[in-house]
């Protein structure tokens, strides 16, 4: 008995120091990678700009680019990584769905759509000209309301599905193909009605981009991402019960529909209030939480943090590459779509895999029996 309960010690340290690894990594991550965005800066330069700003003798040109272009980037990365891979883990769970993320369910394009009629028809912004900065969120709050109602809508035919017709992972994530498409189309007709800038800009915001959120955006994103990330970190538990199957959950005290719900509901919210200032990031919500599971097993304690910062890290990775890959910029949507289209395919094969397995599994019992 006493050796079990230090195995399980044991094993609880190890899965909490790998957490505690991915966060001294993303902080590592953020430094790299603002340090490549100002090569001429030394490490030290950098930290007097951000803790020394009222320093005098700091070039005018050196804190723009930091405070301006640099920070927000990479606060960009690192909340969009937290929102994202938080919101594959708990969507994963409650879906009881391996493939389920906020992309691979059509959310992340519902949520683009969304954005993009709160721009071009609610009046929230204004498209100036060919260039990434050309999209102008003037209002915000109408953006992320428009991103979220529409990904509240995707959400909603998600969970019909799930309660109506029991339908597999598999046939839920062709049904978020098919939503995708849908919403894909949506926004491919905004961009012919609405000028001749809006194709250009309007795809390039689609691919995602971590340039676009200013402080104020980034404001109203790290207050969602907070209340969101902290209900999600307060319900560990229900979700590891969640696991064991819905009617051990309800024996356990936890009120299963309920929970599942609030937590779509509030993955809807932090998807849409990413897509509507960064675009369409794919793939974060189905790396991050599967890459995890592989280091600290299925115990939400851990991966949900785990996720957090580990959809952090790719999208820091991520973007430093897409700015220093090639002598252009890279959106770091393209990335991670590289990135996640194989995991996504294997883990497609497999789910088809097991399940034929238990199909000829069944039929070579029932044959069994006839013959018995």
């Amino acid at each position: 008995m006493e050796k079990g309960i230090e195995d399980f010690k044991r094993h609880s340290h190890r899965k909490l120091m790998i957490v505690v690894a991915m966060m001294l990594f993303t902080l590592v991550a953020a430094v790299v990678t603002l340090k490549l965005d100002v090569k001429y800066l030394s490490f030290l330069d950098i930290f007097n700009i951000i803790f020394n700003r009222s320093d005098p003798t700091i070039p005018i040109k050196d804190d723009i680019i930091i405070w301006d272009l640099g920070l927000p980037r990479i606060l960009s990365c690192i909340l969009a990584g937290f929102a994202l891979g938080i919101a594959g883990a708990v969507m994963q769970c409650v879906l009881k769905n391996p493939l389920g993320s906020p992309y691979t369910l059509g959310v992340s394009n519902a949520s683009a759509f969304g954005a993009a009629v709160g721009i071009v028809l609610l009046g929230g912004g204004f498209i100036s000209g060919q260039s990434q900065a050309s999209i102008v969120v003037s209002n915000p709050y109408i953006v992320a309301s428009s991103a979220f109602v529409w990904a509240m809508i995707a959400t909603g035919i998600i969970i019909l599905l799930v309660k109506i017709t029991k339908v597999s992972p598999e046939t839920m994530v062709l049904a978020g193909v098919a939503l995708s498409s849908i919403f894909s189309a949506g926004i491919s007709l905004l961009q012919y009605m609405y000028n001749e800038y809006a194709l250009s800009t309007i795809v390039f915001w689609q691919f995602g981009s971590m340039g676009k959120a200013g402080w104020d955006q980034l404001g109203l994103i790290a207050a969602v991402s907070a209340v969101a990330i902290a209900f999600f970190l307060y319900s560990r538990m229900d979700y590891n019960a969640l696991d064991s199957g819905d009617e051990v959950a309800s024996s356990l005290g936890v009120k299963v529909d309920r929970l599942r719900l609030v937590t779509l509901f509030i993955a809807a919210l932090l998807t849409s209030i990413v897509v509507s200032f960064m675009g369409v990031v794919a793939f974060i919500g189905l790396l991050g939480p599967h890459i995890v599971r592989r280091f600290v097993g299925t115990d939400h304690r851990y991966v949900l943090p785990g996720s957090m910062f580990l959809g952090a890290i790719i999208l820091l990775i991520s973007d430093c590459v897409g700015q220093t890959a090639m002598d252009f910029t890279l959106p770091v949507g393209i990335i991670t779509s590289f990135l996640g289209g194989p995991l996504f395919l294997y883990l497609l094969i497999r789910g088809y895999s097991k399940r034929n397995g238990r199909i000829a599994e069944f039929i070579s019992r029932r044959k069994r029996d006839a013959r018995t």
